[in-house]
Parts: structure tokens; sequence; C-alpha cells
């Protein structure tokens, strides 16, 4: 009887210790995500980092599509019409959203969503930066001190995936 005993049990182990492996890797790679808003489905596996999203994008020339992983640190209050994504340095973007799709205002500061969107590059002529001036009170020589336009960016979200 002890002849079986040895080996039932070092089976047994060895059988539990495997399979707590599997169970933790698979939680560890497990994302749990809440609400989805947009049109259009998110797909998060291969969402990119808000760095990995900057370095790329900078690279581009026009428009591209990205699906980015960031923390919601603004949020539209009247509406939850567009959010203010966490650039990593103190500082944010701001995604707006098509099709006047929102998220609730009440989402937390701080929660982590995946967005899928289109970004571009946009641009102020000289001619819209001096008549903004203007409006904004500056004198005739600070407006005709605009010589450049401005580029920046544009982020325009169709789907949005907040993260429980």
């Amino acid at each position: 009887m002890k002849k079986f005993i040895f080996p039932f049990a070092l089976a047994t182990l060895v059988v539990s210790c495997s399979g707590t492996t599997e169970k933790t890797e698979e939680t560890e790679n497990t994302i749990e995500l809440g609400e989805s808003y947009g049109p259009v489905e998110v797909d998060v596996t291969n969402a990119l980092s808000i760095e990995e999203f900057f370095n790329d994008f900078e690279q581009q020339d026009s428009t591209a599509t990205y699906t980015i992983e960031g923390k919601i640190i603004e949020i539209c209050a009247k509406a939850g019409c567009w959010v203010g994504v966490d650039k990593g340095n103190g500082d944010y973007f701001m995604v707006r959203f098509t099709d006047h799709f929102t998220i609730p205002i009440d989402t937390e500061l701080g929660t982590e969503a995946y967005i899928h969107g289109v970004a571009r590059w946009d641009s102020t002529t000289v001619e819209q930066l001096r008549f903004d001036a203007y409006a904004a009170g500056k004198s005739k020589a600070e407006a005709e001190a605009i010589t450049q336009p401005e580029y920046s960016f544009d982020f325009l979200a169709d789907g949005i995936v907040l993260k429980k």
C-alpha cells in the first residue's frame, strides 16, 4: 500500500503545480475591459503605448489610424464628447469623438482606456493666427510678427474601451 501512496502523492503534486503556473500566466495576460463606446469595436491586441504612438506618428506625413492605450486625465464636463489623454510628461492631448458619441461624464479621472481613431497633422495658417492674435487683444505689431503657420496634431476617435 505504501508503494502506491508515494507515486500518487508525487503525481498529484506535479499536476497541481503545473495547473497553477498556467492559471497564473492566464491571469497575467488577461485584460479586464469595461464599457465600450463609439461606432467602432476597438481591438486592443495591438494597442500602442502613448510613447510608441508619438514615436510612430512623428514619422507620418499625413493621417494614420491607431489604437492607443492611455490614461484619461480630462473629460468634457458637459457631455463627455472628448477626453484628455496623458502624454506622460505632465501634459495631455485632446481626443475628440466622431459621430457624436460620448462617454459618461462621471468616468473617473485616471481611468486607463484603449482608443481607436485617426491621427492627423493639422496646420493653422498665418492669416488665421494673425486674426486670432487680434481677437485676443494683441497689438498690430504682435500680430504682424506672426510669419509661420503652426502645426499640430489632431486625434479623432471612433471607438473607446475603458479598462475596469
